[in-house]
């Protein structure tokens, strides 16, 4: 597949921490700018472009990119230069099974660790987002929520920057699949079936609730990438 023209992200950047290394302002901006879709997979990255539009100097930029390849949000290809990454069927679908595996612990740790207090706060972000289902945008900022909230439950930081990791490059696919009504009625149940696993102190029941999740969302992902649907 052929790179796409060289982009950069709009508007130009109002730093919210300029105390912040000027690489790491870079950084920050550039990856928000991929996981919001403004760059976009196989969208080119031009040093000087990104410099002039973000309106530091190469160096920062330069610092940037190579932290986003490191992370596997950016590649450099020999021929196309650097540009945002584009991910292939073999590569969604060992996304895929990570997100299964580490999230179905992430989902096992609250049933053993969270307290009363955290589990009722699960029982309404799930409530929350039932309220939302009408509305594409709040669903996305609710699910999201949900899941972070999961994770940080856990009590494991490690997991959770690792779950994060993987979140970082699902943003590369584009729209969630809640973007499809009958996605995000469904997902509100495995929700729940998450939340009442956790709730009642059963971890295999909570893992398998998160496993069960994941490998619903794969499928639609799955099916939406062989119609060649955007996701």
């Amino acid at each position: 597949m052929k790179a796409r023209k060289s982009a950069a992200p709009a508007p130009a950047p109002s730093f919210d921490d300029p105390s912040l290394p000027r690489g790491e302002q870079a950084y920050r901006y550039l990856r928000a700018a991929i996981q919001s879709g403004s760059l976009k997979p196989g969208d080119r990255l031009r040093e000087g472009e990104l410099a002039l539009h973000i309106g530091l100097s190469r160096t920062p930029i330069r610092e940037a990119l190579a932290k986003l390849e490191a992370d596997g949000l950016v590649v450099h290809d020999a021929s196309r230069g650097i540009m945002v990454a584009e991910l292939d069927y073999r590569m969604v679908t060992e996304l895929y099974y990570m997100r299964e595996v580490l999230e179905g612990t992430a989902a096992r740790l609250p049933a053993q660790h969270a307290s009363e207090v955290e589990i009722s706060i699960l029982e309404d972000l799930c409530r929350q987002y039932g309220e939302s289902l009408d509305n594409e945008a709040l669903l996305e900022q609710s699910n999201r929520h949900f899941h972070d909230t999961l994770y940080r439950c856990s009590h494991n930081r490690y997991l959770i920057s690792m779950v994060n990791g993987l979140h970082d490059t699902l943003s590369l696919l584009g729209r969630t699949t809640l973007a499809k009504p009958e996605r995000a009625e469904e997902t509100l149940r495995e929700h729940r079936a998450i939340v009442d696993a956790i709730t009642n102190r059963d971890a295999d029941a909570a893992e398998q609730a998160l496993r069960n999740h994941i490998r619903a969302a794969q499928k639609v992902r799955m099916t939406q990438l062989f119609t060649g649907r955007s996701t």
